[in-house]
């Protein structure tokens, strides 16, 4: 929220502004901060739809998106006026964005030619699994000594493959040298700097190292695992570093204002939790989880399911930092999940009331695998499991069940990076919408045995976008040297329950994640003689039985009269 008297008390002595757009997986928002002081003075939120047109696909309008910005920076810049800032102030903006999500879309037209397929979607599983039995010894870490990642379904490439395979469109566009490839930052920053008109069509470091086609090594596309994926690389955005400026802003109230920052998400909030050390870390909460931890200018491969990736390059000569991360799909996610799916509650706020009224799961685990497992797993077929269910178990129950699968899930990725790193931490940084909840705060406080420190300004991935973009060369309003940054206040949550009760719980959790792997596979099961049997789907299984059993229940009624 504005907070007016706060802008109005700080209104003379403005120094140079700097926005953000941070496009998420669930919405879009604009904010504005003061570069002196890194307060945040006004911002917008639009949500953005979400489509399911079959199961385990995601997808978003890739028109709906571009539309959100335009409405949050108006919005945003009507909120600045009515408190008598000159938007005239505001020297650069940087963007954050969702990552992985892929878009293609036409150069020529400006039109995107499909959705754009997000980060969580599935459908890729199948070409996903085919790669993998191709690879030496069915591995599916064949690419990660130039990539850091596995072969997953998460990553851009395998999308960008199948809109090549499988929408008409996209391949004629490739064919034809009219498509153009970006993963989200890519579209806005070509739109918001002409488009079609001159666009530029350029991506940084941190989101190029999501798609499975750059080398961490050489910081560049690579061409071999172009080949390997079947991708021209002409359709590819150029890379940049993720601090400097990419183009001008075309139209609207901001025409004119160099963007000069882009980060992706969790690279953004590493960066706005100012964890420029090496062995510093963050954990953020929004659609899903994502613990980076900092370690320095040289990539380290995890031994324990973690991703190497790209942490930032504050400039174009400036040397690129490296993170390991950890990475979850469902945390927010699983709340408009309770919400839109089941109808238990109507809002996050509701989530935490009903966890709080009962004060434990009482033995209900609940393993939101809708999009298989990452990390430290990187297991596909996994799903979805509540278990653990009792005749007295309600509503509350499962909600603390929910929270608690945020902090256990959150437990696994930290038991994983002090492994690679071995020095445990010692505190947990933490960040995201899913923080405003105090019950979870305190739960993660619990279950990881340390204690959990929360900012007081919780928007730390746009603060990391603003902060690159108004450090970048040409624009230079912010500093990033250690004794320049603003002191963060924040809040600590000590952990309250002994260690035996919160590792008696994981262990049972633990237990819970087993019964939920290897649940769905798409090949066919065939029964004893090798057959396949329409019974090997359940669904399909329940769905002829039961009809069976209405067709007898039907003719008996019908003998009777």
């Amino acid at each position: 929220m504005i907070s007016a008297m706060a802008a109005s008390s700080h209104r003379i002595t403005f120094g140079p502004l700097v926005a953000a757009i941070d496009q998420g997986t669930s919405s879009t928002r604009f904010l504005v901060f003061n570069s002196k002081t890194a307060e945040l003075l006004s911002h917008h939120q639009v949500e953005i739809k979400q489509s399911f047109p079959k199961e385990g696909w995601v997808e978003e309008d890739p028109k709906e998106i571009l539309q959100s910005v335009y409405e949050c920076m108006e919005r945003t810049c009507e909120k600045l006026t009515q408190l008598n800032i000159d938007i005239s102030n505001i020297k650069a903006i940087g963007v954050t964005n969702q990552r992985e999500t892929t878009l293609v879309w036409d150069k020529e037209t400006g039109e995107p030619l499909y959705n754009a397929i997000v980060w969580l979607d599935l459908r890729t599983q199948s070409t996903v699994e085919s790669l993998i039995n191709k690879t030496p010894g069915r591995n599916k870490n064949h690419l990660k000594h130039k990539t850091g990642l596995p072969i997953s379904t998460y990553f851009s490439a395998v999308k960008l493959r199948w809109l090549m395979d499988n929408v008409d469109e996209v391949h004629e566009a490739v064919v034809s040298h009219r498509a153009m490839f970006g993963t989200v930052d890519s579209w806005l920053i070509w739109c918001l700097t002409g488009g079609k008109s001159g666009g530029v069509h350029c991506t940084d470091v941190t989101n190029a190292s999501r798609t499975m086609l750059f080398n961490i090594h050489t910081m560049n596309w690579d061409p071999e695992l172009c080949k390997y994926f079947g991708i021209p690389m002409e359709i590819l955005p150029s890379v940049r570093s993720s601090s400097e400026i990419y183009g001008l802003m075309k139209s609207g109230a901001l025409s004119g204002i160099p963007i000069s920052g882009c980060l992706g998400d969790q690279s953004a909030a590493l960066v706005g939790q100012m964890c420029f050390q090496d062995g510093q870390a963050k954990n953020t909460y929004g659609t899903g989880c994502f613990l980076l931890r900092n370690t320095g200018a040289k990539p380290v491969m995890s031994d324990h399911g973690l991703l190497t990736t790209v942490a930032y390059k504050l400039g174009r000569d400036k040397p690129a930092c490296y993170a390991l991360e950890g990475s979850v799909a469902i945390a927010g996610a699983v709340v408009r999940w309770l919400k839109d799916n089941l109808g238990i509650i109507g809002s996050s706020e509701e989530l935490e009331k009903l966890a709080a009224s009962v004060g434990t799961s009482y033995g209900c685990y609940f393993v939101p695998a809708f999009s298989g497992l990452y990390a430290p797993y990187w297991e596909p077929s996994a799903r979805g499991i509540i278990c653990g269910l009792t005749q007295f178990t309600n509503r509350s129950h499962l909600a603390f069940a929910a929270l608690e699968a945020v902090c256990f899930q959150t437990r696994e990725i930290l038991d994983a990076m002090n492994q690679d790193s071995g020095i445990p931490l010692t505190q947990l940084q933490v960040d995201g919408g899913m923080t405003s909840n105090r019950l979870l705060m305190q739960l993660q406080a619990d279950i990881l045995c340390i204690p959990v420190v929360k900012p007081s300004m919780p928007e730390t991935t746009a603060l990391g976008a603003a902060m690159a973009a108004g450090a970048a060369e040409g624009v230079s309003v912010w500093s990033l040297s250690p004794e320049d940054l603003s002191e963060v206040t924040s809040e600590k949550f000590e952990p309250q329950i002994n260690p035996e009760e919160s590792e008696f719980r994981y262990a049972r959790w633990k237990k819970a994640v087993e019964k939920s792997m290897n649940w769905e596979t798409t090949q066919p099961v065939a029964n004893g003689n090798g057959e396949i049997s329409i019974f090997s789907s359940v669904p399909l299984g329940f769905y002829i039985m039961g009809s069976m059993l209405m067709l007898i229940g039907a003719k008996y009624i019908a003998g009777d009269n």
